[in-house]
């Protein structure tokens, strides 16, 4: 089932996750819901904060990213074909590498897109959708989306990264988007 996203301005999306256990109820359909929301939305990523579940859950499929690229832009990232992955319980165990910038946008925040600096490398443990424990790195394409989703379940967004010279700029847009003044081709659920 397709869920509506929720969109800039909703409490939910400053919460920080809470962790979760097996007997969560109705996981499985839950994650297949997210795959076919994100899929449904155009998305690379989606946090369970973003469908309005204030738990550490997220899913990621950079294999997309990679299979839009031309042949001599693949060169450029070091984690091709990419992933498609869930994430549960995740914590953050080292960031490494270089900071570089990509630009960035979020489902949640329709229409905005920015250059964001974010470690080129991230080694997170975490379970996966059998709750099998991992720790394990990512770098290029999928550090970035995961360390995108990943601010999503502790209540940060990719705006936060920006200067609050830009933020103010942006704040019109900002405020439209919660006000539900935003279209989009997807579903989405604007703060009351």
């Amino acid at each position: 089932m397709i869920l509506p996203i929720v969109a800039y301005g909703d409490p939910i999306l400053r919460t920080v996750g809470k962790d979760i256990s097996p007997d969560y109820p109705g996981l499985a359909k839950l994650i297949e819901d997210m795959w076919e929301t994100m899929y449904y939305s155009s998305g690379v990523g989606l946090a369970a904060p973003q469908i309005g579940r204030d738990i550490r859950l997220f899913v990621v499929d950079s294999s997309q990213i990679f299979e839009n690229l031309e042949e001599d832009e693949k060169d450029k990232y070091p984690d091709g074909p990419g992933i498609k992955q869930v994430f549960i319980n995740a914590h953050i165990v080292k960031l490494n590498g270089e900071e570089w910038a990509y630009n960035e946008g979020c489902l949640s925040i329709p229409k905005i897109r920015e250059d964001i600096f974010r470690h080129e490398e991230v080694t997170l443990e975490y379970v996966d959708e059998h709750f099998e424990s991992h720790t394990k790195t990512f770098n290029g394409i999928s550090a970035r989306i995961i360390l995108h989703e990943y601010d999503h379940i502790e209540g940060k967004l990719f705006i936060d990264y920006l200067k609050p010279l830009k933020r103010k700029l942006l704040k019109g847009k900002l405020d439209d988007i919660t006000r539900g003044k935003v279209r989009v081709d997807y579903k989405m659920s604007f703060p009351k």
